[in-house]
């Protein structure tokens, strides 16, 4: 995890965001415990309670959950859940975007299919 101290972003939304990267990428696999608030509060010198609201944003979208006495866990389909809504992300703010642009420059999308085809061949 690494945490950008002056960024106008705020360090819980940080600290959601790197939860949720991590489970994406497989760094927290579905039912593996992932550290605590003391762990990541006292390692990158972030107050606790900035660390818990950001877990529990993590929580709020079902991607961990707690166990009393035991920590938090990554919940099963957790990564699944976050693939889809960046993919839903990915389209609105990409793909609408894309056919936007390229109506206004009078691209056919057959000739966008060829561009995004050509793109994938780079």
């Amino acid at each position: 995890m690494q945490f950008e101290f002056n960024s106008s972003e705020p360090i819980y939304r940080q600290v959601a965001d790197q939860i949720e990267d991590a489970i994406a990428s497989g760094g927290f696999e579905e039912g593996a415990q992932i550290p605590s608030t003391t762990e990541i509060s006292k390692e990158f010198h972030i107050n606790p309670a900035t660390v818990l609201k950001g877990m529990n944003i993590a929580v709020s979208k079902q991607l961990i959950e707690k166990r009393r006495g035991l920590g938090m866990f990554v919940k099963k389909g957790a990564r699944q859940r976050i693939v889809a809504a960046k993919r839903d992300g990915f389209f609105d703010e990409f793909i609408v975007n894309l056919v936007r642009e390229a109506r206004n420059l009078n691209i056919s999308e057959t000739e966008l299919l060829d561009l995004v085809k050509r793109g994938y061949n780079q």
